[in-house]
């Protein structure tokens, strides 16, 4: 980590999780809700203690930060048009709205995870190409470094993960440089995906209220009930955001406002809780803390 290294980074915008607060003690706060141990006591907190990760880039994170305020600093004036029923009534706010949503599903745990995987899956691969195509070269360079004769594939194979831990792509890995590159890569790859393919939907329930979590752009796919949600961006039917307790955007095939039942806003709001790494954010009046306590159950 460097000099300009920010710890604390916010994966949930803040814009985003004040819609969901209320005048308390001290200033706004929200409900949060830890869906991994849904009988416990929650306390209301603030937006800045909220929908954040300590660390989530390590390796020069102002330049991400960089990249994610060129999309939020224009957020507030696209989200009150939003609010307001007329989200289309100024260009610019569908592109703004719509990096947003592409922005929460790359700056998410989910894409961490996934990111991690691949590298060790990579690795697996390289492991046993080294193995099956360079027997005989590994075991001189086994030899040049240690001055041991490795016949066996067992310290063989141990010595080939000792080449890939030395190499600069793992250090690149160990340090978070990698990461850095990939979400800044996968960032600029899905919004232009995005723009090519995708319209934004405006979407409003005709009762209930939407509640956020903290891995909150989900990807799903409408044909099955409950929705299978976490495919590929290019696998998925539409990419959900909610934006507020009466708001929450899709991608969709054309620009649309529109109005939700009771019953669609609970698969929403359950697709949230299935997501979560952690945490789902509500209004504090609400009501979903029931709610959400019974599908962080059957969920978990």
């Amino acid at each position: 980590m460097n000099a300009t290294h920010i710890s604390t980074q916010h994966l949930v915008s803040q814009v985003l999780l004040r819609e969901f607060t209320m005048p308390g003690p001290g200033g706004r706060q929200l409900l949060p809700f830890d869906v991994q141990n849904p009988k416990r006591r929650q306390k209301l907190k603030g937006p800045r203690a909220c929908g954040a990760a300590k660390d989530f880039v390590a390796f020069d994170s102002a330049t991400a930060e960089d990249l994610w305020n060129s999309v939020e600093t224009h957020v507030p004036l696209a989200l009150t048009a939003a609010k307001a029923g007329s989200p289309f009534a100024h260009p610019p706010h569908v592109e703004v709205l719509r990096n947003l949503v592409v922005l929460h599903y790359v700056r998410s745990h989910r894409y961490q995870s996934v990111h991690t995987a691949a590298f060790k899956t990579v690795s697996g691969k390289v492991r046993s190409e080294l193995l099956k195509r360079f027997p005989e070269p590994l075991r001189r360079e086994a030899l040049r470094q240690t001055g041991l004769h490795l016949p066996g594939p067992g310290s063989l194979g141990s010595f080939a993960e000792r080449l890939i831990a030395q190499s600069e792509v793992t250090r690149s890995f160990g340090n978070g440089e990698l990461f850095r590159t990939s979400i800044e890569d996968m960032f600029n790859k899905v919004r232009d995906m995005a723009a090519a393919e995708w319209h934004l939907e405006v979407l409003t329930p005709e009762n209930g209220q939407f509640l956020i979590g903290d891995t909150p752009a989900v990807t799903l796919r409408t044909d099955v009930r409950p929705f299978p949600i976490n495919m590929a961006f290019g696998d998925a039917h539409t990419l959900v955001l909610p934006i507020g307790p009466r708001h929450l955007l899709a991608l969709g095939p054309k620009n649309l406002t529109g109005r939700i039942s009771k019953a669609a806003v609970d698969e929403l709001n359950a697709v949230q809780i299935r997501a979560a790494d952690r945490y789902v954010y509500m209004h504090p009046r609400s009501g979903l803390e029931t709610f959400a306590r019974d599908k962080a159950a059957q969920y978990r």
